[in-house]
């Protein structure tokens, strides 16, 4: 007689499953999204007013109560259960190991920031390889995902810390980032694109010194860099992979060989060879062309081929070398009418805009919420003087108020706030940009206007589509702000243009 010994299956309660598949879904979601929030609220069991970081916290801890009870019980061997169960909990672990190493992943950016271009070395990554590999994750399965949380850890600070605000407009951006590192599910991204975002490039649009850098360094130094198991450090140091230009210093006699390089001999004045930035730019790094609209049409059509292709020619060379990273762009001018005139080709246009994201001006972030003034001077003493800022932020929103009033329009954006912060900190006065009132015309035009009663419909809809398309840039996010189809924007536009002229 033959006795089978068989391990009994496993599978989780309907309540359990519900709790789970919530953690999944939060696993999922975008952190800065609504979504997360409701998510985390559900898993934390707690309508009470809980500030956003009280309310991770416990969330987190319901997680780990609840996964503590599986292991108690005997009931944590993930290959016991059926496969929708097996997914969940899985699903489950690695929530709860991610971030467990939430601090440990967050110092160790510091030090590769301080470390600067040479990969450091990776002091937890045998602990946390272990603890995946419990999973039943294999080999690359394990240095996969501690990539993937290294990134995830990455995009949050570089997102969180360099792009404050508590505007309705900032938060979008914060959301917009992180779709455009993740996707909009990162589910997809971890199963079927963390290697494969060179296709995706962005164009980012908006009004000068709003933080467009800001923005496109957060993309690029949040991208996937694999883990070396040989030398226990990742391959690349985050700070390397992340290469701008600003397009618009450069002549274009120079330019092509900025970008592409040249050989010894290409041209007078070549005495060596030269590595442009698409040779600099690593495998998993990124390239931001800054002021792209400034680009002469010839440079135009190589940067489309090195796209298109993902190839390039240095300068005076024939060696075809292959481009392997991300482009981002950034532009404050308006690109339809560049479209229009001929100066932007539209087939480069439509090789740039996988995703087109537009940094809201200062004006737009302080009338939708008041505190955001307060909040980036807070924000910008801190990164001059430390955490002894506090007392300075005081004298500098009195000095803006006394100086400039409430409805200064700060043409300059958060790059004219920083200067205005540190010449208050010299001198406790800052008396403005002299042609704000020229810059906030259109704005002042269709208020007197309102205020007198004096627009028809048709003056009211152009001017109010003019003021958008001067700080949105395309006819598209005018319509999609107006709930106008683009065709009957860009009539508004062009007659509110012909008035002002």
């Amino acid at each position: 007689m033959y006795i089978f010994c068989m391990t009994r299956q496993l599978a989780l309660t309907s309540e359990e499953r519900d709790f789970f598949r919530n953690v999944a879904q939060a696993a999922f979601a975008n952190p800065f999204s609504q979504t997360r929030v409701e998510l985390d609220r559900k898993i934390a069991g707690s309508d009470a007013a809980l500030s956003w970081d009280d309310l991770v916290e416990l969330a987190i801890s319901r997680i780990v109560e609840r996964l503590s009870r599986l292991r108690a019980s005997g009931r944590d061997d993930l290959a016991r259960y059926g496969a929708d169960d097996r997914e969940l909990l899985r699903t489950a672990f690695l929530f709860d190991i991610y971030h467990r190493y939430r601090q440990t992943f967050d110092d160790f950016i510091l030090k590769q920031l301080a470390a600067g271009d040479e990969p450091i070395p990776v002091p937890f990554a045998r602990e946390l390889l272990g603890l995946l590999a419990r999973l039943g994750l294999d080999e690359t399965g394990c240095r996969r995902y501690l990539g993937i949380f290294y990134q995830i850890r990455r995009a949050f600070y570089f997102i969180e810390t360099s792009l404050t605000g508590l505007s309705a407009s900032m938060h979008g951006l914060r959301l917009q980032l992180w779709n455009n590192i993740f996707t909009c599910n990162i589910n997809w991204y971890e199963q079927h694109l963390w290697n494969r975002m060179e296709d995706f490039s962005t164009l980012l649009l908006g009004e000068t010194g709003t933080g467009k850098g800001a923005a496109a360094a957060a993309i690029g130094r949040s991208g996937f860099i694999p883990f070396d198991g040989r030398s226990g450090r990742f391959s690349e140091s985050f700070t390397r992979n992340f290469i701008a230009i600003n397009l618009s210093q450069y002549p274009e006699s120079l330019l092509e060989s900025e970008l592409f390089g040249h050989k010894k001999g290409a041209f007078t004045g070549a005495i060596e060879n030269h590595e442009g930035i698409f040779s600099r730019c690593a495998p998993h790094g990124s390239i931001f062309l800054d002021e792209i609209g400034d680009v002469p049409v010839p440079v135009q059509i190589k940067l489309l081929q090195v796209i298109q292709e993902r190839t390039f020619t240095p300068v005076g060379g024939h060696e075809r070398r292959r481009f392997q990273g991300r482009v981002i762009a950034a532009t404050n001018r308006p690109l339809d009418d560049l479209r229009r005139s001929g100066q932007f080709r539209d087939d480069f246009y439509y090789r740039l805009c996988s995703d087109i994201i537009v940094v809201p001006p200062l004006s737009l972030r302080i009338q939708q919420e008041p505190r955001e003034l307060e909040a980036l001077i807070g924000s910008i003493l801190k990164r001059l003087i430390g955490d002894a800022a506090v007392p300075h932020a005081r004298l500098v929103r009195e000095a803006l108020q006394r100086d400039l009033g409430a409805h200064y329009p700060w043409p300059g954006n958060v790059r004219e706030l920083e200067q205005a912060v540190r010449r208050i900190i010299l001198t406790r006065h800052y008396r403005g940009d002299t042609s704000a009132s020229v810059s906030n015309e259109p704005c002042d035009r269709l208020l007197a206007g309102i205020e007198a009663g004096s627009m028809d419909a048709q003056q009211l809809m152009a001017e109010y589509c003019g003021l958008l398309y001067r700080r949105f840039g395309t006819y598209e996010d005018v319509a999609r702000k107006t709930g106008l189809d683009r065709r009957t924007v860009k009539k508004y536009v062009l007659l509110t243009s012909g008035t002002s002229t």
